[in-house]
């Protein structure tokens, strides 16, 4: 290795094949990043400042739009520059900057998405209980544990995948500096670390989507016994648009990382990884709050309040 010159650099490859169609792509998902962008952070604005939203429930909405936007910030600016501007490269600590943050912000969406599931179970299971169990201060410290769970949970992979020696070539065959190119430019034996990050992937997302499906599987068995036709309805839309994001987060990271990180078809990766960071956050605020009457009053509030100031 003494002869081996360090990359300092990478190249994203990026989306080749769409060159021809660069300004129709970058429009596209510059929208589309700026639809996600807005519209989670409506959501932390009117939670914020309507009163009436202070709940659990749209507390835990609150962590999980913050994640949101710092991980599809990690990505889609930089990939919407390297477009415009043709320059594909990213220095070395920088790549390895994004792929921390994308991960652990990815980490505290499932740990996020969970605790609001178990909110969902409270509520419905048991609706005595839920002021006396759902507290301020659990809550809070729900929401702690949720960001310092995930930076513990991806920091020791970040920092072996940081110190394995890159020495060429330095060609990421994606947009962004995803963990499986970018160990498989590694000058070293990364099998190892590979089947030590599935494992983390195993538990992290299996053991966070395991907690969801058994606290539906709790909630939907309540809201069958509920004998009113109107209250099994109104129970079910309580939790339908969190329920909705969850199976279509999971199954979209589970395809991706539930396998050796190296392995797999590179197209199909970065197709289903732009769907992951671009269309579905953009769908997320809109999931949660089109038929949220108590989220729309009070987002009309705060706006003709601030109309009338």
């Amino acid at each position: 290795m003494d002869n081996v010159t360090t990359v300092t650099e990478f190249i994203l490859v990026g989306f080749p094949e769409l060159r021809g169609l660069k300004m129709a792509f970058f429009t596209i998902f510059l929208l589309m990043y700026l639809l996600s962008f807005t519209g989670h952070s409506m959501i932390i604005i009117v939670v914020l400042t309507e009163s009436v939203l202070h709940t659990p429930m749209y507390f835990f909405l609150v962590n999980f739009s913050v994640a949101e936007i710092c991980s599809t910030t990690a990505e889609i600016p930089k990939m919407l520059h390297n477009i415009l501007s043709g320059k594909t490269t990213i220095c070395f600590a920088c790549c390895m900057a994004q792929g921390f943050m994308v991960f652990s912000m990815g980490a505290v969406e499932f740990i996020t998405l969970t605790l609001m599931s178990f909110d969902r179970y409270v509520a419905i299971c048991k609706p005595l209980l839920y002021t006396t169990i759902m507290t301020n201060e659990l809550c809070l410290r729900l929401s702690l544990l949720a960001w310092v769970g995930g930076f513990v949970i991806i920091i020791s992979q970040s920092a072996v995948v940081w110190s394995y020696p890159y020495c060429g070539p330095n060609v990421i065959d994606h947009f962004f500096c995803d963990v499986g190119p970018v160990l498989s430019l590694a000058c070293a034996d990364t099998t190892l670390m590979e089947l030590i990050g599935l494992l983390y992937g195993v538990i992290a997302m299996w053991g966070s989507f395991g907690f969801s499906l058994i606290s539906y599987a709790c909630i939907i068995a309540t809201i069958i016994g509920i004998p009113s036709a109107t209250g099994r309805s109104k129970a079910f839309f309580t939790c339908a648009s969190h329920l909705t994001v969850v199976i279509i987060f999971y199954l979209a990271d589970m395809f991706m990382y539930l396998r050796p990180s190296t392995h797999g078809d590179t197209r199909v990766n970065k197709v289903v990884s732009l769907v992951r960071t671009s269309f579905i956050p953009m769908l997320n605020p809109f999931i949660y709050t089109i038929r949220n009457k108590d989220f729309k009053a009070a987002a009309w509030k705060m706006l003709r309040r601030k109309l009338h100031l």
